[in-house]
């Protein structure tokens, strides 16, 4: 059994500019995201726990960008526009699967920063590196097995004889409408599924950041709340960002289905997402871009020996 994709331009002509297009942005990806990785890991002054969690939630990007951008690179230069049933639902659980680690991460951002400020005495205390590596395995960990419950659920029920998918890869909303036995059941079964990996942590980062607010608010000195705020806005950007293409995506009912709109809205958090979170958490913030100068300045200086 397989499926084909429609949603890639028939004329040859724009299969080498969308891959040219693709493999542009794609490069910028895994160089941005490679950059922070390396500059957190060289640089003494950014182990910390808010650049570990930044490093791994880069980590995370890459893997699920690399999850479905090399096979669209791929099916862009092939006349073959096909994928197996097990390769379909291959790529759905990681896609997913990291999709609502990368989710779970922002979460547990937002409280490393609600403790920062919250509460800065006990801070190293309580957000320790033991407590830092456990909570991003957990969100790798939740975040893969909620996708594998997902997708199997999805692929138990029976498909139709049409296998065209509107789409360029396997997405649950344009994979569910080639389910022949659609009924109200199923598509609740999604959305809860949905629910626990979107709506849950962003409730997690709203009340987290209720406090931040409400305990920033109480610093008497303009430039201490400006300094706190600062720390936040980054995150809180990249929070906007990836929620609201999710919760488009996601969080809505199976009648809204626009396959051009959703396909426009894929392609901005597969690659949109991960190209721009370096870029907000480098140009607003003087320590990140900094370490990167210097990273960048010694890697020159040791070719050029």
């Amino acid at each position: 059994m397989e499926f084909v994709f429609l949603a890639y331009p028939s004329h040859p002509e724009l299969h080498v500019l969308s891959f040219l297009g693709v493999s542009l942005v794609y490069a910028f990806v895994i160089t941005g995201n490679a950059l922070i990785m390396v500059t957190i890991q060289t640089e003494a002054r950014l182990h910390t726990p808010m650049y570990y969690f930044l490093g791994s939630l880069s980590g995370i990007e890459l893997c699920y960008t690399a999850v479905v951008v090399p096979h669209m690179m791929a099916k862009l230069l092939q006349s073959d526009k096909t994928i197996t049933l097990l390769g379909c639902a291959t790529q759905m659980i990681f896609f997913i699967g990291l999709g609502s680690a990368d989710c779970f991460l922002l979460a547990v951002m937002a409280y490393d920063r609600y403790v920062a400020i919250c509460h800065p005495l006990q801070y190293p205390l309580i957000v320790t590196l033991t407590l830092c590596v456990r909570l991003v395995v957990a969100c790798v960990v939740i975040g893969l097995f909620l996708s594998l419950q997902l997708v199997a659920f999805i692929f138990s029920l029976p498909f139709c004889r049409s296998r065209g998918i509107q789409h360029f890869f396997c997405d649950v909303p344009p994979v569910m409408r080639l389910v022949c036995a659609k009924s109200h059941i199923h598509e609740q079964s999604v959305l809860v599924a949905a629910t626990l990996a979107i709506a849950v942590p962003f409730f997690l980062i709203t009340t987290s950041y209720g406090f931040i607010v409400t305990a920033v608010l109480k610093i008497h000195s303009a430039a201490g709340r400006h300094r706190a705020f600062s720390t936040c806005s980054s995150h809180l950007m990249v929070v906007l960002l990836q929620y609201g293409c999710c919760a488009f995506m996601y969080l809505r009912p199976n009648s809204s289905y626009n396959p051009k709109q959703d396909q426009f809205i894929s392609l901005v958090y597969t690659l949109g997402t991960p190209l721009l979170n370096p870029l907000i958490y480098t140009l607003r913030n003087n320590e990140m871009k900094g370490a990167i100068g210097r990273v960048l300045t010694r890697n020159y200086l040791s070719h050029n020996k």
